[in-house]
């Protein structure tokens, strides 16, 4: 039986792992290559690291951090962060990474997506829609860490990326970010309804209950989080954590 992949995101500022909520308020949780050794003995599906001040600072994720998570990790990895050029993306498929994430370059210049998908294939290029409500209420795409917005709905910039080659979607809840209040199934179960492609859940995510209400009501292919995977217990305490196998089956159960 098919089980969607339970992928942890970890944040990456100034050589360190951070945590978020609402985009803000960043809490430091550890060195990211010692939660790469944590995670390859708990065997999880995949890992995504993103550089959250890369574009801001006018650069890409460091080649040498992808080189070193290559060398250590057992999982595919996917990383994102000012990636903005073909010779980029080709530069950190060669360090090791599985898969690169776009969200400002794509929300910019949406013809990058193609020229990418063209050049290394529509499974290496994923984009990552962040999404918000403005203060009138009405819900839109963001980029440049929730800075800026398109005069789209996430449905219609999710479909415009799916037919500009990219091979899956991250769909993240701004608003639910660090909050471990639940995922946005009504945002989850909207987009999903028209992409064909995969599509990755982030934002929200307390524990596998979560997951589980989403995996039953929607055709997502990843259930990804943040706090779930670094904090333990109501004080949240800082322990990076992973489902062991029997957990991630109960998933499936309905």
């Amino acid at each position: 039986m098919y089980r969607p992949r339970i992928i942890p995101v970890l944040l990456l500022r100034d050589s360190g792992l951070v945590k978020s909520t609402k985009f803000k308020k960043h809490r430091y949780i550890g060195d990211p290559i010692n939660a790469v050794k944590i995670f390859n003995d708990l065997e999880a599906d995949e890992l995504v690291f993103i550089d959250i001040d890369a574009t801001i600072q006018n650069r890409c994720i460091s080649l040498d951090f992808v080189r070193d998570v290559g060398e250590e990790a057992n999982m595919p990895f996917s990383v994102g962060g000012g990636i903005s050029t073909i010779k980029q993306i080709k530069s950190i498929i060669e360090a090791g990474a599985e898969k690169v994430i776009l969200n400002t370059i794509a929300c910019e210049n949406p013809a990058f997506v193609s020229e990418a998908a063209a050049e290394f294939g529509s499974s290496t290029i994923v984009v990552c829609i962040d999404v918000r409500k403005n203060f009138w209420g009405k819900e839109y795409v963001w980029y440049r860490q929730g800075k800026k917005n398109l005069a789209l709905s996430p449905e219609q910039f999710s479909l415009q990326m799916e037919q500009a080659g990219a091979g899956e979607i991250i769909l993240q809840s701004i608003e639910k970010d660090g909050t471990m209040s639940g995922y946005d199934a009504d945002l989850i179960k909207r987009v999903s309804s028209v992409l064909t492609i995969p599509i990755t859940v982030l934002g929200g995510a307390k524990d596998l209950n979560d997951m589980r209400k989403i995996h039953k009501d929607t055709t997502v292919n990843g259930l990804a989080a943040g706090s779930l995977f670094v904090y333990h217990g109501e004080r949240k305490a800082v322990l990076v954590n992973y489902p062991v196998l029997e957990e991630k089956l109960n998933v499936l159960r309905k």
